[in-house]
């Protein structure tokens, strides 16, 4: 995607990668907002988009409805 360009508005319902991907997304990301632990317990699950935002290099993070933490677009699919 373009800078500053989301692939889920707010509402949408996504569902949030596998563990292993959500795994390997967390030991090769070295950047900001690096997943923790906690958010890896969640894979599997589908959410709700509650806010869109975005880095400062145009990267979309999201947060969703219900669950903790800052969410990467790699780390969801639509359902």
């Amino acid at each position: 995607m373009p800078p500053y360009q989301e692939r889920f508005l707010a509402g949408a319902r996504v569902r949030i990668a596998s563990r292993s991907k959500l795994e390997l997304f967390r030991e090769q990301w070295t950047f900001h907002n690096p997943l923790t632990a906690e958010q890896v317990s969640f894979a599997d699950r589908e959410a709700v988009v509650k806010q869109v935002g975005f880095y400062h290099g145009g990267d979309p993070l999201y947060s969703l409805e219900e669950i903790p933490g800052v969410w990467h677009e790699e780390c969801l699919s639509s359902i």
